[in-house]
């Protein structure tokens, strides 16, 4: 099961209470407090972790709460201090407070790691209230609660390429023939009911990326920024894509127009984020091998004349070649860009 979304209640762990204690000794009647510290209460921390792919770990078990610290205790003994609650996240997940509203943590990294709750402190031992007017204080602090809440995950994948394109358009034998992800792949639409994030591997000479992640959002339909179809629930997970692959079904197999189809797959992605169209983007033209492909794309090419088109056929392998060294172009050229531009001060 794929899940991108849940709700969590997390809860840092209290600190332990300060010991009321005296030491008592033989031959030694003024001995004095020696009542031990409380330990602290763990702290919940998020984990980015590049083999979590997916949230479902936190949907059927939504309450997560780290250790509290333990109690002082005499002789100078302080509690121990509570173990914190790790959670393992996907790269890309975003944390909302849900009593504000307001993102409070984004995990981008492998190993990334981000206190969202702290523990709370240990209380003070009696022997800390010692002065030369109260030699034997019976006074201790209790330990503060740790920090809390419900907060909203949500998974924007991150990814170099986002794979777009109507239901039976070929996304899944796309990802099947570049990645070693291996979606569903049938003569019918509605397929991938999740997106699928696969791997691109290039040869080890190259002196680019020897990878790329390809993410292939379920189909988009008509409508899908207004939340119509599978394509809405998933259109954030190109959010991040470095380029986007619009991909078409150019010999229109299923009475479908590629002009028509690319002019709607942009006007979904500009409503739900005018800033998709800024992104580079390349129309992948599938199904070349059949004969209906080639007026089509005369037609396509006239009505769109700056949109640059790669021909390929997954059903032969034609152009796959091609388009996967283009990627590796494209997104090498943004990464050196991104190393070489200047750095905002803040």
């Amino acid at each position: 099961m794929f899940v991108d979304e849940c709700t969590v209640k997390l809860q840092a762990g209290d600190g332990g209470r300060g010991c009321v204690s005296f030491r008592r000794e033989k031959y030694e009647p003024w001995g004095g407090p020696n009542g031990g510290d409380g330990g602290r209460g763990g702290d919940v921390v998020l984990l980015g972790d590049v083999n979590t792919n997916n949230l479902v770990d936190y949907k059927y078990q939504p309450h997560w709460r780290a250790e509290r610290g333990e109690h002082g205790m005499g002789s100078d003994q302080h509690g121990k201090d509570g173990a914190p609650c790790v959670l393992r996240l996907p790269l890309g997940t975003v944390v909302t407070d849900l009593a504000t509203g307001k993102v409070v943590a984004e995990v981008i990294h492998d190993g990334e790691r981000i206190v969202l709750c702290k523990g709370g402190n240990g209380g003070w031992g009696n022997r800390h209230f010692k002065s030369p007017t109260n030699r034997a204080p019976r006074r201790a602090n209790p330990g503060h609660p740790g920090e809390g809440g419900t907060y909203r995950l949500v998974l924007k994948s991150i990814a170099d390429v986002g794979l777009v394109g109507f239901p039976n358009a070929g996304k899944s034998s796309l990802t099947n023939a570049i990645t070693a992800a291996r979606p569903k792949t049938a003569p019918y639409p509605f397929t991938t009911l999740h997106p699928q994030i696969g791997v691109i591997e290039f040869p080890e000479d190259l002196k680019q990326a020897r990878r790329l992640l390809l993410a292939d959002v379920p189909g988009l339909i008509e409508g899908a920024s207004e939340n119509r179809g599978l394509g809405h629930r998933f259109l954030r997970h190109i959010e991040r894509c470095a380029v986007l692959l619009v991909l078409l079904d150019m010999a229109g197999a299923d009475g479908r127009d590629p002009r028509d189809d690319y002019r709607h797959l942009l006007a979904e992605l500009e409503r739900y984020d005018p800033a998709l169209l800024a992104k580079p983007r390349l129309v992948v033209a599938n199904k070349m091998d059949l004969p209906e492909a080639a007026p089509r794309l005369k037609e396509f090419r006239r009505r769109y004349r700056s949109a640059e088109v790669i021909q390929i056929s997954c059903q032969t392998g034609d152009g796959l070649a091609r388009l996967k060294k283009e990627l590796l172009k494209r997104v090498g050229a943004l990464r050196r860009r991104e190393k070489t531009s200047p750095r905002r001060s803040a």
